[in-house]
C-alpha cells in the first residue's frame, strides 16, 4: 500500500473515530490525520497480535472498521494524556 493511500485510509478511520468521539480536540485536521495514520498501525498491530483481524494493507471494510478503532484508541489515549 502505498504512501497516499496510507494517508487517505488514515483520513477516513480519523474522521470516522473523531464522529465517534466528539470532542474539542486541540491541532485540528492535521493531528486528525496524524492518529488516524497512527491508528491505521495501531489496529493493524492490535488486530494481528490478538488474531482478530489482519493487518491494515488494503482498502476493505474490514481495514476501514481496523484503522478506525485503532485511531478510537489513539483518540482515547490522547485526550487522557492532555487531561492529566
Amino acid at each position: 500500500m502505498g504512501i497516499l493511500s496510507w494517508i487517505i485510509l488514515g483520513l477516513i478511520a480519523g474522521v470516522l473515530a473523531k464522529w465517534i468521539m466528539p470532542g474539542k480536540d486541540p491541532g485540528g485536521v492535521i493531528v486528525t490525520i496524524l492518529i488516524g495514520i497512527a491508528g491505521a498501525f495501531v489496529g493493524g498491530w492490535l488486530g494481528s497480535v490478538t488474531g482478530l483481524a489482519g493487518p491494515v494493507d488494503r482498502f476493505s471494510l474490514g481495514g476501514i472498521v481496523t484503522a478506525t478503532l485503532g485511531a478510537i484508541v489513539l483518540l482515547a489515549l490522547y485526550r487522557g494524556l492532555k487531561n492529566a
